[in-house]
């Protein structure tokens, strides 16, 4: 997908649905396009999560949207009220709230000056209480008293995202907010920030590299390049259906074997893809955990492959077959299933799997004749070898 990009249809109900909505925006510094004519709509309470390479424009989206950075076309809505466009609501006044990567704390204030920093206004009884009503929610309120350096990198986000939360803003913009945590403690830090988003059904744009991110915290994800959204959906969507060789690379490891035209239908190296045979010169993709590998044996099906390589990675073997096209295919395996370089398998799709297929750079999408395989069961012999 190339140049404007409508990302999100509008939806069939009241305009108060959108929290966020940008219609034409662009922005460029000198002669690099950072946005291009870019179309997107958030639904009030949904989690979006923005990935895509480093300088895709994910970043200056979200500063578009926050209000640090002016477009250079286009206009910015936030919930009814235009933002940036034919007017300028300056970041103060958006309604917004910001995480970031570094968490921003002030360290010379206590975790609850810091959350009542955003509390301009209110009477101090007021503000005592939204703060120990925001660090419950973050499961906080022991360390209310406490000042950011003696806090873990996970308690600082988590009281970064408090001090977001406790103006009620009308969306939540989380720029990178887990990346620099370790694995673990990231992983427990997104599911309290998730639990918190959806517990007071907040708005939220999350930009984050990590695909695995990404797909487990988004209702709706992006993958955006060159200044575009290449592709929105489900992450269900995203991952099983890719528009295009970009996305499917992005979004996971995958490999591309080319197909040709069988009396039963799509076939490729590994075995019969699809029963349509209105396509020609497709390829398919084939992601590590759809291939199986098994020992040659009596009713053992398909294609001969000898193991390359073999990297374990703890619950899984990722083993590298080389096929006897010379084309190498990725296998993941569970953890007790280890066959050693050299080992002659013999390599399938694995039962109940449809791949998706590529005309060049650019998804095929499935036959009328054959509904979309995510949502319909399928025949037995698809993802076998004849």
């Amino acid at each position: 997908m190339t140049g404007a990009a409508t990302v999100r249809p509008a939806t069939s109900g009241t305009a108060t649905a959108s929290a966020v909505t940008l219609r034409g925006v662009s922005k460029s510094y000198g002669d690099t396009l950072a946005v291009s004519d870019l179309d997107l709509t958030v639904q009030r309470g949904e989690i979006v999560a923005l990935i895509g390479p480093s300088g895709c424009g994910k970043s200056t989206l979200l500063r578009l949207v926050a209000g640090l950075e002016r477009p250079d076309a286009g206009s910015v809505t936030v919930g009814d009220r235009v933002v940036a466009g034919p007017e300028w609501v300056p970041p103060e006044r958006r309604r917004i709230g910001l995480v970031f990567q570094e968490h921003a704390l002030f360290p010379h204030l206590t975790v609850a000056d810091n959350i009542r920093f955003g509390l301009d206004g209110r009477s101090r009884s007021e503000q005592d209480a939204r703060v120990r009503e925001v660090l419950e929610l973050v499961h906080l309120a022991h360390v209310v008293d406490r000042y950011p350096h003696e806090l873990s990198g996970g308690e600082q986000q988590r009281v970064a995202l408090a001090r977001a939360l406790a103006p009620r803003p009308e969306v939540v913009l989380l720029d990178e907010p887990f990346s620099s945590l370790d694995e673990s403690l990231r992983a427990r830090v997104r599911a309290d920030t998730v639990e918190a988003l959806h517990a007071t059904g907040t708005t939220a744009i999350l930009v984050t590299h990590d695909q695995t991110e990404a797909l487990s915290i988004g209702d709706h994800v992006g993958v955006m390049r060159a200044g575009v959204v290449e592709q929105w959906g489900r992450p269900v969507e995203v991952f099983e259906r890719p528009v295009s060789r970009f996305v499917a690379s992005f979004m996971g490891d995958a490999d591309f074997l080319p197909t040709s035209v069988t009396d039963s239908g799509l076939a490729c190296e590994l075995g019969l893809v699809t029963i349509r045979k209105d396509v020609a010169d497709a390829e398919v993709v084939v992601r590590p955990h759809e291939v199986s590998l098994r020992l040659p044996g009596p009713g053992v099906t398909g294609a001969a492959a000898v193991v390359d390589r073999v990297e374990y990675q703890g619950p899984f073997i990722l083993h590298t077959v080389r096929l006897a096209s010379g084309r190498t295919i990725r296998s993941w395996q569970p953890h007790s299933v280890r066959y050693p370089v050299g080992t002659e398998v013999l390599a399938s799709i694995a039962p109940g799997i449809v791949p998706s297929l590529l005309s060049g750079e650019t998804a095929l999408t499935h036959s009328p004749t054959q509904p979309d395989p995510t949502a319909t069961p399928l025949p037995p012999d698809v993802g076998s070898v004849h």
